[in-house]
């Protein structure tokens, strides 16, 4: 009860300006659950499906690769639909290549959103508290100017003290979501490479069972 009583007077020292850095610090910790649970979704049921076809693709066995990535609504599920769609008209592996960077194209935004939003709401905690204790300061010293001279000192130093709070605070909020920003972008790194190598190893399997088509001799 002590620990709750300290924390709720250091808030209240604050002044108002620690209202938005806690609405800031509440919205990003929410982004950072939902992006958190939203990659280890996306990592698990890609892990799940590349287990599944790896034999099937080895064996050439294309048709049951689609029959199984159609039903399947992951990230390299959609990738390789693509390139599996391509697979009977295109005449050149660079045909099918281009037709799963496309696919890339779409679904590697969807893994980056909101995450650098919480770069951004570290450098606004930081500035809001900073803001706060020059607010903070300003107030202590127009209250000061009117009082006893004796009074001075000690009214200045509680006033400091309180408008510290802030800056505490705002730094409490950015530091750990700079920590979670960067865990989130390497997270999503990995993901994104994982699934280029993925397209890699299609690519080598289609490459090995389908050959490309010889070019045209010259006239």
């Amino acid at each position: 009860m002590n620990i709750f009583d300290n924390l709720v007077k250091f808030f209240q020292g604050g002044g108002t300006f620690m209202f938005p850095i806690a609405i800031v610090l509440v919205i990003g910790l929410a982004i950072a659950l939902e992006r958190y649970i939203y990659l280890v979704r996306v990592s698990t049921s890609n892990r799940q499906l590349w287990n599944q076809i790896v034999p099937m693709l080895s064996q050439g066995n294309f048709r049951q690769v689609v029959q199984v990535t159609s039903k399947s609504e992951s990230a390299i599920a959609q990738i390789l639909n693509y390139g599996l769609a391509r697979i009977q008209a295109a005449r050149r592996r660079e045909d099918i290549e281009k037709a799963m960077e496309e696919s890339l194209m779409e679904v590697v935004p969807r893994l980056e959103k909101r995450t650098h939003y919480l770069a951004t709401f570290a450098n606004l905690a930081t500035l809001l508290g900073l803001l706060g204790t020059v607010m903070g300061l300003i107030n202590a010293f127009h209250a000061v100017a009117t009082v006893n001279p004796a009074e001075k000192a000690n009214l200045l130093s509680a006033s400091i003290s309180v408008a510290m709070n802030c800056t505490a605070f705002g730094l409490m909020t950015a530091v750990p979501l700079l920590f979670i920003h960067a865990f989130l972008q390497t997270k999503t790194t990995e993901l994104i490479d994982s699934l280029e190598m993925a397209s890699v190893k299609f690519l080598n399997a289609v490459t090995e069972r389908r050959p490309e088509a010889p070019a045209p001799a010259a006239a």
